[in-house]
């Protein structure tokens, strides 16, 4: 089997999984003011150069579905390196700890097809109930499918995720009611090592 190669570039108009994790998997986030905290930091250093449409943010990890608006790898990257010094400074300060927050660089998967953007999706939102935070998806706080369905104003593209899927009905239906003969494990990015 072909290894993945998780840090390739990040083009334009092509969708990327980008996970990250806590070094040693360690906590990322230890209060909920945290989770917000990393959300405008995210924005303030992706905003013009990333459309964002999911995310969730559990203890240890995150997870985002992007596309770059700009053909710019480095400066993509550049941007990312920031975000994670400033959100870990800010952790590191909070906690008195020191070294790394996150684990390494952060990786990337291309969303090369139809089924695998519905998957990852699906799986950044259910992530919470993988790993027991929650039982109900719908219920958790720190990803973006409550303001997907929602009517607030959001950063995220509600209106091109809507689109893909049909529709908000269609959306919450795949989302409660998905058969996991669709899932693949090919999607997921995330490893015990």
């Amino acid at each position: 089997m072909k290894k993945i190669d998780y840090h390739i570039p990040l083009y334009k108009d092509h969708l990327y999984h980008v996970y990250n994790r806590g070094n040693g998997k360690e906590q990322i986030f230890f209060n909920e003011g945290n989770y917000d905290y990393f959300l405008r930091q995210y924005h303030k250093y992706t905003a013009d150069l990333l459309d964002t449409f999911a995310y969730c943010l559990l203890s240890n990890h995150f997870h985002l579905l992007l596309r770059p608006k700009v053909n710019d790898p480095d400066l993509i990257s550049e941007q990312f390196r920031k975000f994670f010094i400033a959100y870990s400074m800010a952790i590191n300060k909070q906690e008195k700890r020191k070294g790394n927050l996150f684990q390494r660089a952060f990786k990337r998967k291309i969303i090369e097809d139809e089924k695998y953007f519905y998957s990852a999706v699906y799986y950044i939102h259910s992530n919470p109930v993988h790993h027991g935070f929650v039982k109900d998806l719908t219920t958790y706080r720190f990803s973006s499918f409550n303001s997907l369905v929602g009517n607030k104003e959001t950063k995220l593209c509600r209106n091109e995720v809507m689109e893909w899927f049909g529709g908000k009905k269609n959306f919450i239906e795949f989302h409660t009611g998905i058969k996991k003969t669709y899932f693949s494990d090919n999607y997921i990015i995330e490893d015990d090592k």
